[in-house]
Order: structure tokens, then sequence, then C-alpha cells
């Protein structure tokens, strides 16, 4: 029989198949003879104890004129779907959380969710980094302006490095700022990004090696692609994010890489995240993010290698 795989993404009309990870994977879901089901955040329910959601069997092309077509559409148990893969973009609100709550239902009900949902409730993908410190540069976690700024000035004193601010909740390389204790904008930066403290941020020691790229290194079941993309900044800027305007360079991981590899895999095991994507800048872990990692198509371009081919294999294995 057919595996059943249901994908909880973003609207599928507006997404960009020249890069967007999700497709990769029903495009491999396709080619292994699965029947793929397209699922927004919108359709998912529950009534009484039976998660459901609106449910549309897809077909997908690579073909940048006409790239999908649902064949039919229908409410469904969740349930009934062997595999659901939740992909949606953040923001991580009470939205999203609602979501795993629903998929969470279905997991107990014997369907294998990537990733696992409580997974993604307690593991930020900011935050996630603070269980691997060895791995990192220095950080600090808080809302208080003053606390936040003392790090700042501790770090120019004593390592002559700048801090890089961000929320918890961005993605993309949103509402990322750059700032040492000599920034004229500091004091109003520090209100903006943690919204007069109302808003948690990391604030990390800013890592020079940045120039030569952020690396986005893929795990499937805490095993790394041997590969990563650099994401090299835009002239001027400090962002390497594609979404920031950064070009994506195919590089080889290096001992170091693998090191931090080894360090964060076995604990995306054993949390059941069979899917991640770690960014590392110089010899520093500075991201995990679990919910829609990107990349997949960008790397198979480069060196033929087939990711998404990968996963479907594992989560095959997962399912037997």
């Amino acid at each position: 029989m057919s595996i059943k795989i249901g994908v909880v993404m973003d609207p599928l009309p507006a997404i960009n198949i020249k890069k967007d990870s999700s497709f990769s994977m029903m495009l491999a879901a396709q080619k292994s003879g699965w029947e793929i089901h397209t699922i927004y955040q919108e359709d998912l329910y529950t009534e009484n104890e039976i998660p459901k959601a609106l449910s549309r069997i897809t077909h997908v092309d690579d073909n940048p004129d006409h790239w999908f077509d649902f064949t039919k559409e229908q409410d469904i148990d969740l349930s009934s779907l062997d595999v659901i893969l939740m992909r949606k973009d953040p923001p991580f609100d009470i939205e999203y959380i609602a979501s795993t709550y629903i998929l969470g239902l279905a997991e107990q009900n014997g369907t294998l969710i990537v990733n696992r949902p409580a997974s993604l409730r307690d593991n930020n993908e900011k935050m996630f980094i603070t269980q691997f410190p060895q791995c990192c540069t220095p950080f600090l976690v808080s809302r208080n302006k003053q606390r936040l700024r003392d790090f700042i000035v501790q770090r120019y004193e004593t390592e002559q490095q700048d801090v890089i601010l961000k929320p918890l909740d961005g993605m993309g390389g949103t509402s990322i700022y750059r700032v040492n204790p000599q920034d004229p904008n500091l004091s109003v930066i520090l209100e903006t990004v943690s919204e007069n403290e109302s808003r948690t941020v990391m604030a990390q020691q800013f890592i020079p090696e940045i120039i030569n790229g952020d690396k986005r290194v893929l795990l499937i079941d805490g095993s790394a692609v041997p590969y990563a993309l650099a994401r090299i900044p835009a002239a001027g800027e400090t962002r390497g994010n594609l979404a920031a305007g950064g070009t994506g360079v195919g590089v080889e991981l290096t001992e170091r890489d693998h090191w931090i590899c080894q360090q964060v895999g076995p604990v995306l095991k054993q949390q059941g995240i069979l899917f991640a994507g770690i960014d590392i800048i110089g010899d520093y872990l500075t991201e995990i993010n679990i919910t829609s990692p990107t990349c997949i198509r960008e790397l198979d371009q480069i060196y033929s290698l087939d990711i998404a081919g990968d996963l479907m294999q594992c989560i095959k294995q997962h399912l037997s």
C-alpha cells in the first residue's frame, strides 16, 4: 500500500520552487510513489478527540510555469496519514502552537510527525543553542536593556568585538542588529529590539568570519549532509541570510563543523527531530532551525545530491 504523506506548509501557489525545500520533499515523496496531501495551517481542526484537516491530494511537477495540481479535496482524519511534515514557516505564535497540539493528537494515534510536535514547542530556534555552550560564542538572553548594554560593553572591552542582537521569534534575518558601545543609536536599538523590555532578545558576540558565510548544515535523523551552503553577506551587510540578499556558495564541512554536528546530532535524534538545519559561522554554532529548514534545492543542484530523497528513506525506515 502506498504511503500517505501530509505536508503542512505555506500556500503552494505562492512558493518559489527554485528554493523551496518543502516542494523538494513533495517531489521526492511523489517519486517514491507516495500519496501527497497538502494542508494549510488554517485547515487543521479537531472534532471532539479526532484530529482532522481539509486535505488536497496533490500532484507536483518541477515546472516553474505549472508546478502543482490538486486532484481531490476532502476532510480527512489526520490519523489516516502515515506521516505528516510540519513545514509551516514562522512566526511561531499561538496559532503555530495550536497546530502542534492538533498534530500531537495525530501522533498519539500513530502518525509520524516530522518534526515531533512537542520538540517544536520545547526548542525555540534561537534558544536551542543554549544546550550546546561548548559550540557557541558568548551569548546573553534577556529583555533587560541595562543587562544587554552591560554585555555589549563587556564584549567590546574584553574581545574588542561587536555584538549581534536578535529577537527570539525572528526569521530570515529580520530585526537583527550589529552594535557596539560607541554606537550613537544603541539606546534606541535596545528599545526597538526589546520593544521597551517586553520582548526577550538574544545577544551574541559578533563573529568576524561571517565574511566567509553563514553556513547552513542540514541533518537527517542526527546525521549531517557532508556539504553546507555558505550564505555570503551582500556588500555592506552583516546578515548572510538569502532572504536578506546573501549569496549561497557550496562548501565541504570542516573538521570543526563535523564536531559541532556530533554534539548536536544525538540530541536531535533523541527528540524526534528528523530534519534540522544548523547555522555555523566560523567555528561557532549560532542557530538550530527545526520548523522549516531550507537549502535543500541549492545543495542538490551544486553537488548532485538527493537530500529530500534521503529524508524520505529515513521516514520510511521509521514507519517500518
